[in-house]
């Protein structure tokens, strides 16, 4: 819902309305029902609706308090709204709207700063206190929405999005090396604060601020995840299955339709079932049978399991139909309203699948995103069980659990029991500074031997991260929640929704859904082959069984290698083999045309890392244009 800006002059000087006239013409895509400007001496603020709860003109932004002290701009949605405003209300609070944004600054009016523990939901705000100058802001538990801060001589410059800083003509910078060399290099995406853009940084999810009228920045974390411990959790399962079927019905609460995106996993699966019972049966309160949206490529069939899914929710599926140039003809535009580079092309088919149900009347959306990473869904967490098994010595259960892990998926056990005991030992050996070098010096004897790039990209790689790594299984997790891969999956969703004006809602991001999760011991994540164990357990009875019990997973994935090799196969080269891309300066150019051609007669598949050099390309001459789009 909605995105914003604001800016704080340091020196007293009137910010100019034209500067934030800008900032919300480039903001349009996340609001294109209502806009806003208050400007008030050396602060502005700028607004651009999605009218999602109350649809009048009572839920306006920038929101003014009952009292006038405060000024708000809001961007996100909070679930747990009714429940706050009956609180408020027994405090002798009043209302004019019916919607989240007003409970949002009534309690901060009535709490402060510590309303932010109340709060259930997604959102990044700030409100200006008149009376003391002062600028308040936040973003939620887990930086589902985003927020980013420029500071520069004069004063600061906040936006939901990169793109609205370079529209306010205050941004001086250009791109970050350090950050870009990462990524070409390392395909590191959104693992701190920094972005791609020199000086635009991130605010910390989990975090709140306050600045002066001088300048002073106050920054403080209001939440984190507590590190994994065993805890009585009673029955999991039964505490799991009722949080994440309050989590769905909050993520309901809409005054416009939702719909969902489904493949044929268990986290869309447990999502559309969940809201098929809620709404209890076919028809929604709009009148409208529940949407569900979805892409198969030939080459990942999940009709099956989709099919099951259809008939006990009774659901209608719209398939998004996409050609690889279709796709590729759009790559310029994508990476426009994403401000930064992505993970892979699967994210293009999230933009699309957003597109597809705007186009059939649905603003609210809800996905799976946050399931993987907090439920030990990808398979590699397998292989860190396992190694930390043999690291707490219990050399039996780690017998056990590869034995039925190889029954399932196949493999050889006595590999998978040598590998684990030997990356253990590595670990050991990690925990000492000498061995700790060794392993950084690896890594850049690596990216100085790489052949595509010149070794002055190279020099631009900062240190490489290892605080806090301890190899366990717990820790890893913690890690792929607060540093990679969630972020960047995060900012993926919000910015292919928003680019549709549709509001994505993730209800495995409910923050106690994964306290929970990270209450428990492992086991309850990765038992007998099988990851995300206690929501399969939840599940059960409640989902078709031939998902539920299902041991492979897709997603929505793309034959991009395939793509590159054949229909991509011309116009990827035409960038790699650009003037532009030539004088960039920081590419061996023909090594990186050597190895397109030979992955386009099958000996080797660089699909990944031609992606990135294509969509790096594209970014880059995208950043000369004007961030703001024509009329």
């Amino acid at each position: 819902m909605c995105g914003f800006a604001g800016i704080l002059n340091f020196d007293g000087a009137s910010v100019e309305p034209r500067r934030l006239e800008r900032m919300a013409a480039s903001l349009y895509h996340r609001g294109p029902d209502d806009s806003g400007i208050h400007q008030e001496g050396p602060v502005g603020l700028c607004f651009r609706r999605l009218s999602i709860l109350d649809l009048t003109p009572a839920a306006h932004q920038p929101m003014l308090s009952g009292d006038g002290n405060f000024v708000m701009v809001f961007n996100g949605e909070i679930y747990n709204y009714l429940e706050l405003r009956e609180e408020l209300e027994r405090l002798g609070c009043r209302f004019r709207s019916h919607g989240d944004s007003e409970v949002l600054l009534q309690a901060y009016a009535t709490w402060g700063k510590n309303c932010l523990a109340k709060l259930n939901g997604m959102w990044a705000v700030l409100i200006y206190d008149r009376q003391r100058g002062v600028l308040f802001g936040s973003r939620d538990r887990f930086g589902v929405k985003p927020l980013y801060r420029y500071r520069h001589a004069g004063g600061v410059c906040l936006a939901s999005e990169i793109k609205a800083i370079r529209a306010s003509g205050l941004y001086r910078g250009g791109i970050n090396w350090k950050i870009a060399s990462k990524f070409l290099l390392q395909g590191a995406l959104d693992e701190g604060g920094e972005t791609f853009f020199d000086g635009i940084e991130a605010i910390r999810p989990g975090s709140a601020f306050e600045v002066t009228p001088d300048g002073r920045w106050t920054e403080w974390s209001y939440w984190s995840m507590a590190p994994a411990q065993t805890a009585d959790a009673g029955n999991p399962v039964e505490r799991f299955r009722g949080l994440f079927e309050d989590a769905v019905a909050l993520r309901m609460r809409s005054d416009v339709p939702v719909g969902v995106c489904l493949s044929g996993g268990l986290d869309s699966t447990s999502i559309i079932c969940s809201m098929a019972r809620i709404k209890g049966g076919m028809a929604s309160e709009f009148g409208t049978p529940l949407l569900a949206f979805c892409y198969m490529p030939e080459e990942y069939d999940e009709t099956r399991y989709i099919a099951d899914t259809l008939e006990q929710t009774h659901a209608i599926l719209k398939v998004l139909q996409m050609t690889p140039s279709g796709l590729w003809d759009r790559l310029g535009k994508f990476l426009w309203f994403q401000d930064e580079p992505v993970h892979s092309m699967t994210a293009m088919i999230g933009y699309e699948l957003m597109g597809l149900a705007r186009a059939n009347g649905v603003k609210v959306v809800l996905n799976g995103q946050g399931a993987d990473e907090t439920a030990a869904g990808y398979f590699n967490y397998f292989q860190e069980y396992w190694r930390t098994l043999a690291m707490e010595g219990r050399i039996q259960h780690l017998w056990s659990e590869v034995g039925a892990y190889t029954a399932l998926h196949g493999g050889h056990w006595a590999a998978h029991i040598a590998t684990a005991l030997k990356q253990a030992c590595q670990w050991e050996m990690f925990r000492l500074r000498p061995y700790h070098r060794y392993i950084t010096g690896k890594r850049q004897a690596a990216n100085q031997a790489n052949p595509w790039f010149r070794r002055e990209l190279v020099s631009n790689l900062p240190a490489d991260d290892f605080a806090g790594m301890d190899g366990r299984i717990e820790t890893s997790l913690k890690r792929s929640v607060e540093r990679s891969p969630l972020p960047i999956y995060l900012r993926v969703e919000d910015r292919n929704s928003m680019a549709h004006s549709v509001e994505a809602r993730l209800p495995f991001m409910d923050y106690r859904l994964v306290s929970l999760l990270f209450s428990l011991p492992t086991e309850w994540k990765l038992r007998g082959g099988l990851n995300k164990f206690v929501l399969r357990e939840a599940m059960r009875g409640r989902i078709p069984e031939s998902v539920r019990s299902r041991a492979d997973k897709m997603g929505f994935p793309t034959p991009v290698n395939k793509w590159l090799a054949r229909d991509l196969y011309k116009p990827l080269k035409d960038i790699l083999s650009s003037q532009e891309a030539r004088e960039r300066g920081i590419y061996q150019v023909d090594e990186v045309l050597k190895d397109l051609d030979r992955h386009q007669q099958g000996a080797l598949d660089v699909s990944g890392r031609l992606f990135n050099v294509a969509q790096f390309e594209t970014w880059a001459e995208n950043m000369k244009q004007n961030p703001v789009p024509a009329a």
